[in-house]
């Protein structure tokens, strides 16, 4: 009877040790019957839904949280009882409103009953665990023994297949226990590992971190995200996100702690990244706002309307030219795409009418942004008064790119109305744009208007 006694306490020890660490699993976890009703539901779950357990618990899952699955339930169901195991990616609806995607994994256990882990959404902090006081008589501890036997499997199953390194230790600091993504993620074996101090993955520098979460781990305190520095086995440096819970035996005494570790390296990296490009997006927004805007005070007409129609017109200039800035990741864009996109419409239904010819050249954003603008400019006014405005009018695009880095960009028009003997001074024309954004560049423009049409020669460094 007391050897029973004996074993069933010490199981009952492991399987709180194991509680214990699955409390503090960042990963959502719930187990419901097959006919969908929520038998548990940890603390996980409930940060990331919003739901309290007594909110979920004895609910159907899936109408709780709205799920959208990739398949058909019923299927779903039917992989479940056939194979036992199902995963993939779902969706959910969270208690304020907001849906979130998890990647979900379920194994249907012995009673029917589904473990579902969902993983890489929020950090597990809480599990309850409840253990039933044990009974006198031999039958109901053998009972209780088996049933603590069955937990302690789902337990320690549940903490070999996390992702997230799940290591325990004693009050000296000596690795007791080390899971598969405590190999992933250090190097080192179980066999390896337990056994061996804690330090082996904590690098010189940092062992004053150790003494001091030990000595939180002995006054009862628990460590939530403490972000570190780790060391793996071959030396290489990893930033990680820790965890640390005391752990205690059956009498409350606290022998021990668990930890739990997040590789955040790349996440970290991911942040880094994506502060340089908001700072390079804010960069590049003021660069093109002040564009714009130097463009807008530039704009003139002799009705609202007319205005309304040529900022509209200078600012998808902008917007086309931008479309194929993120072609190249900002490096720049490609003139002869510049050319062809703005001249598109004149071309549609007679490509005869538009003739494009010239050597590849990439420009830089901002001398991008001026040569669209300029093309823009430039078949705005041969639509309305030049070569465009006649049906035989042809367009006649032409550049150069020298050794020393100037390109000589040459706009002539054919077979357009008569031009008068005198340079025209047509209100509305966008010279005075063409010249303000080119002069920008110490670039230089000449118009030049012969009976058979405009000549327009720019000149400038790209």
């Amino acid at each position: 009877m007391e050897d029973h006694y004996a074993e069933t306490k010490a199981t009952s020890e492991r399987a709180e040790r194991l509680a214990n660490l699955l409390m503090l699993s960042y990963e959502p976890m719930l187990a419901w019957n097959l006919d969908g009703s929520i038998e548990f539901w940890n603390a996980g779950a409930e940060r990331l839904y919003g739901f309290a357990p007594n909110e979920a618990v004895g609910r159907i899952s899936h109408a709780l949280l709205q799920t959208k699955f990739p398949i058909e339930f019923t299927e779903l169901r039917s992989k479940l009882r056939n194979e036992r195991y199902w995963s993939g990616e779902l969706r959910h609806v969270c208690k304020d409103g907001h849906e979130v995607f998890v990647d979900s994994r379920m194994q249907l256990l012995g009673d029917d009953t589904v473990l579902e882990v969902n993983r890489d959404v929020t950090e597990v902090k809480t599990l309850t665990s409840r253990q039933a006081t044990l009974v006198r008589d031999r039958k109901q501890i053998e009972a209780e023994l088996r049933e603590s036997e069955q937990r302690l499997r789902w337990l320690a199953s549940i903490v070999e297949s996390s992702d997230d390194a799940i290591v325990s230790k004693n009050l000296d600091g000596i690795i007791t226990s080390w899971n598969r993504g405590a190999e992933r993620t250090f190097g080192y074996s179980a066999e390896e590992a337990i056994g061996q101090p804690i330090t082996i993955i904590i690098p010189q520098d940092r062992r004053d971190e150790e003494r001091m979460i030990l000595t939180r781990i002995r006054r009862g305190e628990r460590i939530d995200h403490f972000e570190t520095i780790r060391q793996r086995k071959h030396g290489g440096l990893i930033v990680v996100s820790l965890t640390v819970s005391p752990v205690k035996n059956a009498e409350g005494k606290i022998v021990g702690a668990s930890k739990i570790s997040r590789d955040v390296t790349e996440q970290k990296r991911s942040q880094e990244q994506i502060a340089t490009l908001a700072r390079e997006a804010e960069h590049r927004s003021k660069n093109l706002l002040s564009a714009i805007q130097a463009t807008v005070h530039l704009s003139q007409s002799d009705t609202p309307e007319g205005l309304k129609q040529a900022i509209e017109g200078r600012i998808q200039a902008f917007a086309n030219v931008h479309s194929l800035f993120v072609e190249t990741r900002w490096i720049g864009a490609e003139l002869s795409t510049i050319a062809a996109q703005e001249l598109a419409p004149y071309s549609e239904k007679d490509e005869t009418r538009v003739r494009i010819a010239g050597p590849q050249v990439l420009l830089e954003p901002g001398v991008a942004q001026a040569i669209a603008v300029t093309l823009h400019e430039l078949a705005t006014n041969a639509a309305k008064y030049g070569a465009l405005s006649a049906a035989k009018g042809q367009i006649d695009l032409k550049w150069l790119h020298e050794a020393d880095g100037r390109l000589i960009l040459c706009w002539t028009e054919m077979g357009g109305p008569a031009v008068p003997a005198q340079t025209p001074t047509r209100q509305g024309f966008g010279s005075r744009v063409i010249e303000r954004m080119i002069g920008q560049l110490k670039g230089k423009t000449r118009f030049d208007w012969r009976a058979e049409g405009l000549v327009c020669e720019i000149t400038l460094q790209a």
